[in-house]
């Protein structure tokens, strides 16, 4: 190997044994089903010892999510000049569209730089997720990010999801604008800044390098302490929302 050949950092290859991968695919998937015949059709009769365990076992099976673990993802940020805040919330709103039991969810914005545009842009994302995720939850919409599905060429299904979507469009797009004025000015909506009493903690002297700390949580007020924890960068919005029901499954077996 030559001194001067360049050596990618990073690069992404197609796996070998991809239908032999496929192959293993289809028996699990008929495996699965064979068992759940085989519960549907030996249910012991009425009257007949083990039956309410039988249909309890069966119960199980069919329905798991009781045994998936609680999750906190931390989205980390330092800076709304490198890291606008546009592209923050659109990585925490993708993340809090994932396809997972909501009340098992808990998603946290870590601000090393301590910026009010980041806590106004959150603000803001928090107001725009009642309508976004019910959209993705109603139509499982592709990506869970607003930018890139607003972005992506697809067109909606149906003429009720290219409706609504015309609508939370329209919405998203007024936030991203506000968003964008009010980092480009730097400074906060007097409006805002006296609505909500989070933004008084940058009444005293605050710097990206000297701030108190400053904690909000999602919609409790109480940290989660969950077992499982997932570190999301800012600019790495998620493109599959089955992605953390799909890996604890696999290491949950």
């Amino acid at each position: 190997m030559g001194s001067d050949e360049y050596l990618p950092l990073f690069e992404t290859r197609r796996a070998k044994g991809r239908v032999l991968y496929r192959l293993l695919v289809v028996c699990v998937f008929v495996g699965i089903c064979l068992i759940w015949i085989h519960r549907v059709s030996h249910i012991p009769r009425k009257g007949e010892d083990g039956r309410w365990g039988w249909i309890g076992l069966l119960g199980a099976e069919l329905w798991h999510e009781k045994d998936l673990p609680k999750v906190d993802i931390f989205v980390c940020t330092a800076d709304p000049v490198i890291e606008p805040p546009v592209m923050v919330i659109n990585t925490v709103l993708s993340v809090m569209a994932y396809d997972y039991p909501p009340d098992k969810l808990s998603v946290y914005l870590s601000d090393d730089g301590g910026s009010d545009l980041t806590y106004y842009a959150l603000r803001e994302a928090s107001h725009f997720a009642k309508h976004w995720l019910p959209f993705c939850k109603k139509f499982k919409v592709e990506p869970r990010s607003p930018a890139a599905y607003f972005n992506s060429s697809d067109d909606p299904l149906d003429a009720n999801q290219s409706k609504e979507s015309v609508l939370i469009k329209k919405l998203y797009e007024e936030m991203e604008s506000r968003i964008e004025n009010e980092t480009k000015l730097a400074r906060i909506p007097e409006e805002a800044h006296s609505k909500h009493k989070g933004f008084s903690q940058w009444d005293s002297y605050s710097s990206q390098r000297d701030h108190a700390t400053i904690l909000q949580i999602r919609v409790s007020l109480e940290i989660s302490n969950a077992p499982i924890i997932l570190n999301v960068d800012c600019n790495m919005y998620s493109n599959n929302s089955h992605f953390v029901r799909d890996a604890l499954c696999f290491f949950m077996d």
